[in-house]
């Protein structure tokens, strides 16, 4: 999957972008003159806004159509929704803002067309589990869905459903940033008692990636050693690689078939900004991404069954993947899959930036040692404190943009200790040192503790997760 947890930078020149723009804006009056669906027309608009703000990124600008990059701006007033760039930018490959906050999840949750998960679901959750919600959920870390009610209301009435999620295998190591769907899938894994399917997207990372099969591959095998250390049950969960998988379930294969017939190319190019000139795998991926959503894709698990419904924990960069998900399952007489949302984990140089694989200072990876994540939290990340002490003491720290504090609100579990801090900080009482301090003692036992989970997940057990067989679940 382009990746559950976070978006990856895509690359494109200025007159690529702009000329992508244009064929765009033509492809949103088509479809709007054409009366197609709403979904599809939402899609396209969406996309319009995505290259816009990857246009002003690249270009420092707004896009103008008589105006291509390099050239002077034309006499004459600003563009109708030239305004329209100033939004944050999310794709599947891309997450940019301008906003040291980070980006504005209310304004997305309106340009996406979720649901906010408010305090009535999460209480509901708490009902229905006999468990205290997750932090990540009482927090705001996972804020959004799409037909949760649904799910637990089945739950309740004893009807099925399973989990799903996954991971793009893009390189040997894992930052935290790729552990938060896991950690919060296997909460609710544990709390609702229900099997999961893990993907490993070893043939996107091929697509897209600079990777052969082999290193694509050996990702996976290595990527899914991270996920199992996670704690997740080896009788509830398979992983499996797209690579392995596709070529050995004719139930998941004729899946893939289904949705590819039920979605032109003009919607995925609506959706995810391909062009002609993309390779037919990367048109034809975001089949085999929606595939799992289906539980018939299983059927050593599920036998023939179509009627199990599907969640999916993801950050919501990969939200586009499942609408179109969603606009096809009726179509081929299958449920919805539900989803709940994450946040984006920021880099540590600021929530604006992206964390990289390639640079290694931009966030905490579960390889690094204790004297590295000192020295990077110190080092690197973003602070919110003042230019002095004697100010920061005056005037206080800013939380909202402290990367130290972001990552303490993902990670710490006591909230009480988590607000006593953010207190202390805004007025001044805690200097940025002594919070960066507080961040190192939690991370340097959590990596320690995740780094020796792994080094017990053999080979062979990796293998019995990754084997197509029955799992264990109580639903009928």
């Amino acid at each position: 999957m382009a990746d559950m947890s976070n978006g990856e930078q895509g690359c494109a020149s200025p007159l690529e972008l702009f000329n992508r723009i244009a064929a765009q804006g033509e492809r949103v009056r088509a479809l709007k003159v054409g009366q197609a669906s709403q979904e599809e027309i939402d899609s396209a608009v969406q996309m319009l806004l995505s290259l816009k703000m990857s246009y002003k990124a690249a270009v420092g600008a707004d896009y103008k159509a008589d105006c291509p990059p390099g050239n002077p701006a034309p006499v004459g007033g600003d563009e109708p929704g030239a305004t329209e760039a100033e939004e944050d930018f999310v794709d599947p490959w891309t997450v940019q803002t301008s906003s040291a906050k980070g980006i504005d999840y209310d304004k997305l949750i309106v340009r996406f067309g979720s649901s906010k998960i408010d305090k009535e679901l999460i209480n509901r959750i708490e009902r229905a589990t006999g468990q205290r919600p997750h932090r990540f959920l009482r927090r705001g870390i996972f804020f959004s869905h799409r037909d949760m009610n649904q799910v637990l209301e089945a739950y309740e009435n004893k009807k099925p459903f399973y989990l799903y999620t996954g991971r793009g295998p893009s390189s040997e190591a894992m930052h935290v940033g790729h552990l938060i769907p896991f950690i919060f899938t296997k909460w609710l894994q544990d709390v609702f008692n229900v099997p999961l399917v893990i993907q490993m997207t070893d043939d996107e990372k091929y697509l897209w990636k600079d990777l052969t099969l082999e290193q694509a591959h050996g990702y996976a095998v290595e990527n899914a050693k991270d996920i199992i250390a996670c704690g997740f049950d080896i009788n509830k969960t398979f992983i499996f690689s797209d690579l392995d998988y596709m070529g050995s379930s004719p139930g998941f294969y004729r899946n893939v078939v289904k949705i590819q017939k039920h979605v032109t190319f003009n919607q995925v190019k609506g959706i995810f900004g391909f062009t002609d000139s993309d390779s037919i795998g990367k048109i034809s991926f975001p089949a085999i991404q929606a595939a799992p959503s289906f539980s018939n894709s299983f059927p050593q698990i599920f036998g023939d069954r179509t009627d199990v419904q599907c969640l999916i924990p993801c950050a919501i960069d990969q939200d586009p993947y499942f609408r179109m998900t969603r606009d096809v399952a009726p179509r081929i007489g299958y449920p919805k899959p539900a989803l709940l949302h994450s946040t984006f984990f920021p880099a540590l140089q600021g929530a604006q930036t992206k964390m990289s694989a390639s640079d290694p200072n931009s966030s905490i990876f579960l390889i690094d040692t204790a004297k590295q994540i000192k020295n990077k939290v110190n080092k690197h990340a973003f602070s919110g404190g003042r230019d002095t002490v004697e100010e920061h003491k005056q005037f206080g720290g800013n939380c909202d943009v402290d990367v130290s504090f972001m990552y303490l609100t993902f990670f710490l579990e006591d909230d009480d200790k988590l607000e006593q801090i953010r207190k202390d900080y805004t007025s001044g009482a805690m200097l940025t040192g002594e919070l960066k301090k507080v961040l190192i003692e939690v991370l340097q036992p959590l990596i320690a503790e995740h780094q020796a989970r792994r080094k017990e997940v053999t080979d062979e057990i990796v293998k019995e997760f990754m084997t197509p067989r029955e799992l264990s679940y109580d639903f009928q």
